[in-house]
């Protein structure tokens, strides 16, 4: 059983950063593969950037890919999304997921467990 609680969201301008954060109940969590997804007002939940166990593979969804940047640290049970150069459709509730496999996916349904969600709004 995991239990994951985000953190980080806000209100920023377009072109600002923010860091989001997923911290993780359990004695296993470099076990589990873990990943980002988002949804915005009106739309379906879509995948924004997973993580190996290790660490070692990262995946990103294109609308992300040299914005953001995903990574974490097992020995404080966190994973991390470093979101730079933010723009108004960024504007979501962002969920961190764990996957018993320990692999990365973008497959929303590889993933055992959900955190509630952290608010991201851009402003133009």
């Amino acid at each position: 059983q995991v239990q994951l609680v985000e953190s980080g969201g806000g209100l920023v301008l377009a072109g600002d950063s923010l860091r989001l954060s997923c911290a993780a109940s359990g004695r296993t969590f470099r076990w589990y593969g873990m990943g980002w997804f988002r949804q915005a007002p009106g739309k379906e939940r879509e995948f924004v950037a997973a993580i190996s166990g290790s660490g070692q593979s990262t995946y990103y969804a294109d609308s992300v890919k040299g914005r953001f940047t995903i990574s974490r640290d097992n020995a404080k049970n966190t994973v991390y999304l470093q979101m730079n150069s933010l723009k108004p459709e960024d504007t979501a509730v962002y969920y961190c997921a764990a996957d018993r496999t320990v692999g990365a996916s973008r497959l929303e349904q590889e993933y055992d467990y959900w955190g509630q969600g952290t608010q991201v709004t851009v402003s133009s």
